[in-house]
């Protein structure tokens, strides 16, 4: 937390500059301490209530995607019989995490019988080859922020929510083209901004492992329903880490592509300026690591010309960085837990592999949160997020908070909240473009030290969990995935086992622009290193 306080060696502060550091220090000091305080309350509030998932006993629910899709291609297994089993999964599981809001799964099954169909007719036509459906008959969830034909696509807004989609999202129809079946679509935060996957329409989704802790958003329904074995890989989008948050508080694995590798368009809200364009990545979440590559692969469609996928990787040979905090004023140190964690992969990479490990200081990402914010009030978008709330026309956010607090709204806290910001928190233009030179700096930084051979380990967040709506009192700790939005670079968070708290933790593993596949093949590696998704019961 203070070290932005860091002061070079030999340089002389004044008096009233010892001052002024001495006050915002004691400030941050009672902060922590409230935030102490009511995090303990949280704690009290939820003692004895927690619960979890039941135990997973059918074995097919432990093979991958990949895996699922070969047995259904050698006619081991049939896609009628595993999109029946997942959809028991789904029946076990989601009441008590509320993280599939609609299915499909008569259409499923109709999907999944004609699979069967050709391929036990012996004569397969070209356009069933596992060359062009990798994963045919292989249940798959999607976001319910995109476009699924015959499925609602509100994000959450109660004035949206008797909307039924008649066109499917690009990227869903890449998955779609790919042979996967959907199974039904997933909750997420209001208007997918928040990283807590709650809203008026779908309610709440909880934890997996603790039913008492937050799943993370805006993807949060995906990661539980994954780490729930309700689903064995799904579809996401993330334009400050709602991906990656996800996937680390279920302890499962997600994929932020290099910027412009997998199609946007066709999901609810849009990107709505060029910058935002340029934030929001689509992306993968799985259980499994072998799963990321051949899943991109077919999420990008034509774009994925642009990567290196199936290159080989000699992990002796790539040079790693690693950072452990990135001394923001106003984000929370990083867990002990977390910490401990990532010096295990340290020390995995320099004695098991024999791979030098540079821990390195980079200034400049301490201004991770501003830099973050700035970008996405930048621009010339068609709707205020204020708008976005309104179906069109502004919302009062005073009157709705006011509604709020007599229980009337449709709007949760954190959207109330966020439309506050953005009506009260621009930045002035010369902060705009000093923090905009800062952002390209740090770009040239981290990007000339990577290269094309080089990958960063890095904290997907500063806190392993927390209890339903305690991110109101931590609003500014996503700047650990929010800043490789800005800087495009391509992250895969990757699950390192269970800590002191029984919940998941991970870290991310950032590359250089278009090296994807460095990021997956390190994936890759550490989750035979460490064991990968443990599962929740």
């Amino acid at each position: 937390m203070f070290g932005v306080f860091a002061v070079e060696k030999g340089q002389q502060l004044s008096g009233t500059m010892k001052a002024l550091i001495l006050l915002v220090k004691a400030i941050l000091w009672l902060v922590a301490i409230f935030q102490w305080f009511i995090s303990l309350i949280f704690s009290l509030i939820y003692s004895g209530k927690s619960d979890k998932v039941p135990p997973i006993t059918d074995d097919l629910l432990f093979e991958s995607a990949s895996a699922l899709a070969r047995q259904i291609r050698s006619r081991k297994l049939t896609s009628t019989d595993v999109v029946q089993r997942y959809i028991k999964r789904i029946k076990d599981v989601n009441p008590i995490i509320n993280a599939m809001v609609k299915n499909r799964f008569r259409d499923a099954l109709k999907e999944a019988k004609k699979v069967d169909e050709i391929l036990d007719s012996g004569d397969i036509p070209e356009e069933y080859s596992e060359e062009k459906k990798p994963f045919l008959g292989v249940p798959v969830s999607i976001k319910e922020c995109f476009a699924l034909v015959g499925m609602p696509n509100n994000s959450g807004l109660e004035a949206r929510k008797q909307l039924r989609c008649h066109e499917d999202a690009p990227v869903v129809a890449n998955i779609r083209q790919s042979g996967a079946i959907p199974l039904g679509v997933t909750n997420t935060s209001e208007l997918c901004m928040w990283l807590e996957s709650a809203n008026w329409v779908y309610g709440r989704t909880k934890n997996a492992y603790d039913t008492t802790r937050l799943v993370g958003g805006s993807s949060g329904g995906e990661g539980s329903l994954i780490s729930a074995a309700g689903s064995v890989f799904g579809l996401g989008s993330d334009i400050g880490g709602s991906i990656r948050m996800p996937a680390f508080f279920n302890g499962i694995f997600g994929h932020k592509p290099t910027h412009g590798v997998v199609p946007n368009e066709g999901q609810f809200p849009n990107a709505d300026s060029a910058i935002q364009e340029y934030l929001l990545c689509t992306g993968p979440l799985c259980r499994y690591a072998d799963d990321l590559e051949p899943m991109l692969k077919v999420m990008a469609g034509d774009g994925v010309k642009k990567l290196k996928l199936g290159t080989e990787v000699d992990l002796s040979k790539i040079k790693v960085y690693s950072i452990a905090e990135n001394g923001g004023l106003l984000e929370s140190s990083v867990e002990y837990d977390l910490r401990h964690a990532q010096k295990q992969v340290e020390s995995y990479f320099k004695n098991d592999l024999q791979v030098p490990v540079e821990n390195v200081v980079i200034k400049q990402l301490r201004h991770s949160l501003a830099i973050w914010a700035s970008k996405m009030s930048e621009g010339d978008e068609k709707q205020t997020f204020c708008e976005l709330m309104g179906s069109g026309t502004h919302l009062n956010c005073w009157l709705e908070l006011l509604k709020h607090m007599i229980g009337k709204s449709t709007h949760t806290l954190p959207a109330i909240c966020l439309g506050m910001v953005e009506i009260f928190g621009k930045l002035p233009n010369d902060k705009v473009v000093r923090l905009n030179a800062i952002a390209e700096e740090l770009k040239q930084e981290i990007n000339d030290l990577l290269g094309d051979n080089g990958i960063l380990l890095y904290p997907t967040h500063p806190k392993v969990t927390y209890y339903h709506n305690e991110p109101l009192v931590y609003p500014f700790n996503f700047p650990y995935t929010g800043i490789m939005n800005v800087l495009g670079f391509p992250v895969t968070q990757v699950p390192l086992g269970l800590g002191s708290k029984g919940q998941p933790l991970g870290l991310q593993v950032v590359g250089g622009y278009h090296n994807d596949h460095l990021t997956l093949a390190v994936a890759r590696q550490l989750e035979k290193a460490f064991g990968g998704w443990v599962p929740p019961s």
